[in-house]
């Protein structure tokens, strides 16, 4: 027997999980975790009460397949909540409950079209960033057979999107117009968000050439106004085929949920769900029930998603300034979302990792991640950055502060390494 997928194919995260392993085993102590990319938190007890309430009630919906049922106007209270706008004011938008974000993602493409592609799968043309937590990248190029085409983030202007760099990217593609743009906002690596001129900009370049743009909101209310969500602008554009992902996983620390909406214009919502129909019968309908009934609640959604945000501001407000002064770079300021973004340092511990690295046989970022790991246990998570479009290659590496980084033992530990660690580019 032989298997038919290499396991060169390994996620990204998986390689982190053995790391871990490998490092908890060798000494007997904890990792520093800041690689965790998804909530250390529970849904609120408010959450809590009124999911149990709602598992014990008889209704048949409550307990069958929800398809794309939206049970307790769950989808008008979800956007209006994250967003801030009332679909049912606007006759071209559409919205339809999802079981997670990652596998919205994965069908995507096909709800574009590319399996009726008559050239063949290889002329479906999909725009993403990279460096970026790449399940559309790998879904399109690899398991679908489509091609990709990266949009460049650098640090050079932030992480942030630059529309200019997408016009270099298609022209070095001979794409004039992708199928597909899809953008993750605020991002991950890279903890930034939006402002309404940059969607503007990218929407004025979609709409009249009739490209599908999608946004993953998933850090959407995790941020203190640095963020526009999509829906806020492009509501108001009637021609734009777009959509956009939000899930409760980090809004509501309840990843468990698996549970979010996709809204948009109405041809690309109902395109999604044909596909959807052969893919999964949707959310759990007790649990998207309860969050419908939290929804309409506004006063108390609102407390909960500025309390969690809370959190996580007092946990940056201590990591960042600690890896400021033991001098690292930051590829971006955190503005959304709970990741910080760093240019991988030249050299630490008294040792060249570029060099290192090379002899290795390893990219510059991993070899860095690795050996923190192995001297100190701080686990954090490495992104290379690509070669195109004018950008120059870059490493990263990415902490998140999804664990308790406030805790005195924590900190104890944490600043003993970067006392020790003497980071310099």
């Amino acid at each position: 027997m032989a298997r038919k997928i290499p396991a060169s194919g390994i996620n990204l995260f998986q390689l982190i999980y053995i790391l871990i392993r490998e490092y908890e085993a060798k000494t007997g102590l904890k990792c520093l975790n800041l690689s965790l990319g998804n909530p250390d938190l529970i849904p609120f007890k408010e959450v809590l009460e009124i999911k149990s309430k709602t598992q014990l009630k008889s209704d048949y919906d409550l307990h069958t397949y929800a398809e794309d049922k939206n049970l307790n106007r769950f989808c008008e209270g979800m956007v209006k909540t994250f967003a801030g706008v009332e679909i049912e004011k606007f006759p071209h938008l559409k919205a339809t409950p999802i079981a997670g974000i990652k596998t919205a993602t994965a069908i995507l493409p096909l709800a574009c079209g590319l399996h009726l592609k008559e050239a063949g799968r290889n002329h479906f043309n999909v725009v993403t960033h990279f460096p970026a937590y790449d399940v559309m990248g790998t879904w399109s190029s690899q398991y679908l057979a489509a091609k990709r085409i990266v949009w460049p983030l650098s640090s050079q202007d932030g992480m942030r999107m630059d529309v200019s760099r997408l016009k270099r990217a298609l022209e070095e593609a001979k794409v004039e117009k992708p199928d597909l743009i899809f953008v993750i906002r605020p991002g991950n690596p890279a903890s930034c968000g939006a402002s309404a001129q940059e969607w503007k900009e990218l929407i004025e370049f979609c709409e009249p050439r009739g490209i599908r743009l999608v946004n993953d909101g998933a850090y959407t209310t995790l941020t203190e106004g640095a963020h526009v969500p999509l829906a806020q602008v492009a509501k108001d554009y009637p021609g734009l085929e777009w959509g956009e992902l939000y899930s409760v996983s980090k809004s509501f620390s309840d990843p468990g949920a698996r549970l979010g909406t996709f809204v948009g214009s109405k041809d690309l919502i109902d395109d999604y769900i044909l596909i959807k129909g052969n893919t999964d019968s949707g959310p759990v309908p007790a649990v998207m029930a309860a969050y419908g009934e939290l929804f309409s609640q506004p006063e108390l959604s609102r407390k909960m998603l500025d309390n969690l945000y809370d959190i996580y501001r007092a946990r940056l407000n201590y990591l960042v300034p600690k890896l400021k002064k033991a001098g690292l770079e930051p590829a971006c300021e955190t503005t959304a979302g709970f990741f910080t973004l760093w240019k991988t340092p030249n050299s630490a511990f008294g040792i060249d990792l570029r060099q290192e690295s090379k002899s290795k046989g390893v990219s510059h970022a991993e070899y860095f991640n690795r050996s923190m790991i192995e001297k100190f246990g701080i686990v954090g998570v490495h992104f290379s950055g690509p070669e195109t479009a004018g950008v120059k290659p870059e490493s990263y590496i990415r902490y998140a502060v999804c664990t308790d980084v406030l805790a005195p033992e924590f900190q104890k530990r944490f600043e003993a390494a970067l006392e020790e660690a003497k980071f310099s580019y």
